[in-house]
């Protein structure tokens, strides 16, 4: 059975710098017992200023593999990518600026289901085994349910054959990466933060609550999982 272990912040300020200080503290692990780390980031508001600050963070970057979790099916320069958001925060400056950032190949492709597919090879060819395994996976908490872009009542949350899919959720399609990879991640960390998210985070820690209605259900590492919330948040808990 999947254990959650959650860390209140004051707020969202303080939430951005135990998310900061947790990504570097779980890079620092694997680098030291690999060559290199892969992480996969999430996209949204909430974690781009954690990700300024671990920008500044004194790691050797040059030896971290930076991905999505999910992607929007929109160009690299586009206000909705997540790829612009993250070369305008972790990628900006300073010595997060020094890792090897994969983006998804979006629009230059021909259809997101071409896109999906060439970046399950790149994922592979990164982090190896079956599936695939990151080293740290961060993941958001929608407040309907969802994690990266497995939507509740979508086609995306079923696909187990699969590393990464389309996925389809607010008016856009996106790429994503599917349950079976976002589970056997090394560690997994839960950002979530604001009242709006009450409900969707009790339902995560609620062992009774179904995948379907909550697909961030879905993610079953085998450590446990690290959630990290504000008191906006845990306000429901």
């Amino acid at each position: 059975m999947t254990t959650y272990k959650v860390e209140l912040a004051s707020d969202p300020q303080e939430l951005a710098r135990r998310a900061a200080q947790s990504i570097a503290t779980y890079i620092d692990l694997a680098l030291d017992q690999r060559d290199r780390a892969q992480i996969a980031l999430s996209g949204g508001n909430t974690p781009a200023v954690a990700y300024k600050l671990l920008a500044q963070e004194h790691l050797p970057w040059d030896r971290v593999d930076v991905f999505l979790g999910d992607e929007r099916w929109v160009d690299s320069s586009d206000e909705a990518s997540n790829a612009r958001m993250l070369r305008s925060t972790l990628l900006a400056a300073g010595p997060g600026s020094q890792a090897a950032f994969h983006p998804v190949p979006t629009v230059e492709l021909t259809s997101p289901e071409a896109s999906a597919e060439a970046y399950a090879t790149m994922v592979q060819e990164a982090c190896g085994g079956n599936p695939p395994v990151f080293d740290l996976m961060l993941l958001g908490l929608g407040d309907d349910g969802h994690t990266a872009s497995l939507f509740p009542g979508t086609e995306a949350p079923a696909v187990v054959d699969q590393w990464v899919t389309v996925g389809r959720g607010k008016g856009l399609e996106r790429i994503t990466l599917t349950a079976p990879v976002l589970s056997s991640a090394r560690e997994v960390i839960f950002l979530v933060s604001g009242v709006g998210k009450q409900v969707a985070l009790k339902r995560l820690l609620d062992p009774a609550e179904s995948p379907e209605r909550t697909p961030a259900r879905l993610v079953q590492p085998r450590s446990s999982i690290l959630v990290l919330a504000d008191e906006a948040a845990a306000g429901g808990l």
